[in-house]
């Protein structure tokens, strides 16, 4: 493994490769800042920018971009509640939120930080157990990944902490519009397209999460009345040590399950996302913040995206599997380098296969001192009077809309979608099990129709599985145990008379 990684070190590190991947960041970070266009959408528009490189410099600069974007996403998610990207969407729920009580600097530090310790555990990880891990992901099969849907639905509906019954509703109606388009059983019939051909593949989820999450935002803000601008002091705006010692075991959390999921094929950034932040928000000892401010919310998702885009390699390189939507881009690279990735290329092409995984460490640096000192200068952003933020907001959200499809059909979604989060704002609503929801129905019914037809209609297949069953079990877990732990907090706190007997009734002290 040394000899691989010195390997890796002596490609990576050439003049060239630096110059390419910190080119790939820099694109990546400022793609990540525009609304509706994403990793996968950057990689995509710029693949042909590399024809001309050799395949590793190629590939080093678009791995730059994908990590670059995760990152781009995160700064408009904390300073304006509008994510880049799918995998942007948890840490909306605390760093807005920290922004909004002059903390943008420490949520946009925190990130910067803890996407770096997740490269770094992540890629040991990768480098040591990327052809076993891969054999692993082997086994989850459709049976398997739809007890992995199953366990990533009810994190959703429990994401409000006691709003569960808020929580499900909103992540029903999630599912609901994730119905629209073809039914994927049959790969014909329609489902409510009404006859607009612009549904039949469905609602896209990045114009439902610029209308709920910017344009629902800006309304409710000048319904309210627009708020005054932040006036934290520079210095204000700089992470602390304690926020970082705070931080660190959200950090190492967040980098496993992110770097457990990222391992999944298809299971992508997202999933890993929100499965650690609800997660951490069952274990942290500062529960009680999240939603409001807590920056263990923004470290933990944070760390877990970057985790599982570097984990995201492992089906992609050792199976020829993609992990995610922008891995199936870089797959498509692959070929047009005339590469077939699967279990010989790292025999095969090992400058290649090394030279890339140790560009993720290089890259991720580059993004550290890059992106750590500016954090407190993007948070100045937030100095600007409201009334000059909305129309910039509004632009570029609906640009970001227009950019994803070329059409005006966006836009009217955007515009649609923004509405309803405008209502869900006023009615208190909780929008991430919606938007979440959203975002798993279609793998979710994937699963589904998947598992029904191993089973020939019956669903009990999925207990014939022990990876699925353990999956389960983890599930009814999570549901059980908060319920547990708040019956014995009563219990222990429930006041007692001094000297009373069993069966006596008991007294205020």
């Amino acid at each position: 493994m040394l000899e691989n990684l010195l390997l890796g070190f002596q490609v990576a590190l050439t003049l060239e490769n630096v110059t390419w991947c910190f080119i790939g960041v820099l694109l990546g970070t400022v793609i990540g800042l525009l609304p509706g266009l994403g990793s996968t959408t950057g990689v995509a528009i710029l693949l042909p920018l590399t024809f001309a490189l050799e395949p590793v410099t190629a590939l080093i600069m678009l791995a730059g971009i994908y990590y670059g974007a995760q990152y781009g996403g995160t700064i408009t998610s904390v300073l304006i509640s509008t994510p880049g990207e799918a995998a942007s969407v948890v840490t909306t729920l605390d760093g807005y939120q920290m922004a909004k009580r002059g903390r943008a600097g420490a949520a946009l530090a925190i990130s910067a930080i803890g996407s770096f310790i997740a490269a770094i555990i992540s890629l040991a990880l990768l480098i040591a157990l990327a052809p076993p891990l891969a054999d692993i992901a082997l086994n989850f099969q459709p049976v398997e990944m739809f007890a992995v849907m199953i366990l990533g639905l009810i994190i959703v509906v429990t994401f409000q902490g006691g709003a569960l019954i808020r929580g499900a509703l909103m992540a029903v109606a999630g599912l609901l519009v994730a119905t629209v388009g073809i039914f994927p059983g049959t790969g014909s019939t329609e489902r409510f397209t009404f006859g607009n051909v612009n549904l039949l593949s469905g609602i896209p989820f990045v114009e439902v999460m610029i209308g709920v999450f910017a344009l629902g935002e800006v309304l409710y803000q000048i319904r309210i009345g627009a708020a005054e601008p932040i006036k934290a002091r520079f210095k204000d705006m700089v992470i602390k040590r304690k926020d970082i010692t705070d931080s660190m075991p959200a950090i190492l959390r967040g980098s496993g399950i992110g770097f457990l999921f990222g391992v999944l094929p298809g299971a992508g950034s997202t999933l890993a996302s929100f499965m650690s932040y609800g997660i951490e928000r069952r274990v942290s000892k500062n529960k009680a913040n999240f939603g409001k401010g807590a920056i263990e919310g923004v470290a933990s998702p944070e760390s877990a995206n970057n985790a599982a885009a570097n984990a995201n390699f492992v089906p992609t390189l050792a199976l020829g599997i993609p992990g995610g939507a922008t891995t199936a881009v870089l797959l498509g690279a692959f070929t047009i380098f005339g590469l077939q990735p699967g279990p010989l290329l790292f025999d095969t092409q090992p400058e290649l296969v090394w030279g890339l995984l140790v560009s993720f460490f290089i890259g991720n640096v580059l993004l550290l001192v890059l992106n750590l000192p500016l954090a407190p200068v993007f948070a100045q952003m937030l100095r600007i009077p409201y009334g000059y933020m909305y129309p910039i907001i509004l632009l570029t959200s609906l640009i970001g809309a227009y950019s994803v499809s070329n059409n005006m059909f966006s836009v009217w979604l955007v515009l649609i979608f923004g509405v309803v989060g405008y209502i869900m704002k006023e009615l208190d609503l909780p929008v991430a099990p919606f938007v979440l929801a959203l975002v798993l129905g279609p793998l979710f019914e994937k699963a589904l129709v998947q598992t029904s037809a191993i089973g020939k209609g019956n669903l009990g297949v999925v207990f014939e599985s022990p990876i699925a069953v353990g999956v389960l079990a983890l599930a009814a877990v999570l549901v059980v145990l908060p319920k547990l732990f708040g019956l014995l907090r009563k219990k222990r706190e429930q006041p007692v008379t001094v000297g009373a007997r069993p069966g006596e009734d008991e007294g205020l002290l």
